[in-house]
């Protein structure tokens, strides 16, 4: 076979394996859970299997079974603490009386009324209040949290099956750690078993440093933000609810801490709107909005170059172009799996195509 014979095979094969990826979308993406999740736990596992108890050693079926267990606990834990929260601060929110509580803002909402109405072009007055009113009611709305566990106790069949499967593959991965590459390599030619090989190890180190990495980071967030919210004067329980949110937001790069940030303050607007504006209202705003600079600044200085750029030995300016075009891409799930995906992509270039300048230029740091 000559060779743009091959090349057309190989073309046709990478079709293929994308349509198949694509068909089986759901059993990936279990996959792809399950190397996460056995990512973080191999500390544990690996912690477990050195353990020696006189002459006794734990085997490697029950180190990655407890591995599950823990990583099992910590999320039902979680859950557990994190759920009653959540509904009672939704509880709350929905009792609030927004036309009542609004009238502690009727004197900044006239005064903006008034700005809007001097420099408008429109014929038609703008009534800043009702829009207000409008949206506080649809944010506090209970029906919407109540739809949101209705859609989750409509596919609550499909949920257990998910969990089952994640937690079905990650034992078997948690109890070999080379499972996942002898899967791969059975899939490539050969002749270069052995490079390929050497990038499985080499993507898992750097991606089990990232994942490790991140989860620290989301929990430290949460935490300061939460503290931050609390010293400031915001309810604990509301605290711990926008510290959580922000948080899992900041596993989006460079957007998800507006977003936090966003939820945050509004959140803290709508827990006090029976508070006087200009002494109670404004104040915890600017308090709330100093926390989150404060911690932003935190993760930018301490956090982010640990886990961004150390993690993956990759230029902070390189991980932003990346993440914007992936953003540009594909969205927020884009900006979330830029680096994992970037990642991937530079040790499988170092591997295959360093004789090209521009990817062992990319790549010199791997």
């Amino acid at each position: 076979m000559n060779g743009k014979g091959k090349y057309v095979l190989v073309a046709l094969g990478l079709i293929l394996f994308g349509l198949m990826v694509w068909y089986f979308s759901n059993i990936v993406a279990y996959i792809l859970i399950a190397v996460v999740l056995s990512f973080i736990g191999r500390p544990v596992v690996d912690f477990l299997n050195k353990l020696k108890i006189k002459n006794w050693r734990f085997p490697s079926a029950l180190s990655a079974g407890l591995t599950l267990l823990l990583l099992w606990f910590v999320m039902v834990l979680f859950f557990r603490t994190f759920i009653p929260l959540i509904a009672s601060q939704a509880k709350d929110l929905s009792n609030i009386d927004v036309n009542a509580a609004m009238q502690s803002l009727n004197e900044p909402i006239q005064n903006l009324e008034a700005v809007i109405a001097k420099y408008s072009t429109e014929g038609e007055a703008f009534h800043l209040k009702s829009v207000l009113v409008k949206s506080f009611s649809s944010f506090i709305k209970v029906s919407d949290i109540s739809s949101i566990f209705s859609s989750l106790a409509g596919t609550l069949g499909n949920i257990f099956i998910a969990l089952f499967s994640i937690s079905f593959i990650t034992f078997f991965f948690l109890k070999d750690s080379s499972l996942f590459a002898e899967g791969v390599v059975l899939l490539v030619p050969a002749k270069h078993e052995d490079g390929v090989r050497h990038v499985l190890d080499s993507i898992k180190n750097l991606l089990m440093r990232y994942f490790v990495g991140l989860f620290f980071e989301v929990i430290l967030v949460g935490f300061l933000v939460t503290m931050g919210l609390t010293i400031v004067g915001v309810n604990f329980s509301t605290a711990v609810v926008i510290g959580l949110f922000a948080g899992m937001m900041n596993v989006i790069p460079y957007i998800g801490p507006i977003i936090g940030a966003t939820f945050g303050i509004i959140i803290g607007l709508a827990t006090n709107l029976h508070a006087d504006f200009y002494t109670q209202i404004l104040p915890l705003l600017g308090y709330m909005a100093i926390v989150f600079a404060c911690v932003q600044v935190i993760d930018n200085i301490l956090f982010q170059p640990l886990i961004y750029s150390n993690s993956v030995n990759a230029h902070p300016l390189e991980i932003f172009i990346v993440i914007i075009m992936a953003g540009s891409l594909a969205g927020i799930i884009g900006m979330m799996l830029a680096i994992p995906a970037y990642t991937i992509l530079r040790v499988i270039g170092k591997e295959f195509f360093n004789r090209y300048r521009f990817v062992n230029k990319l790549t010199k740091n791997i």
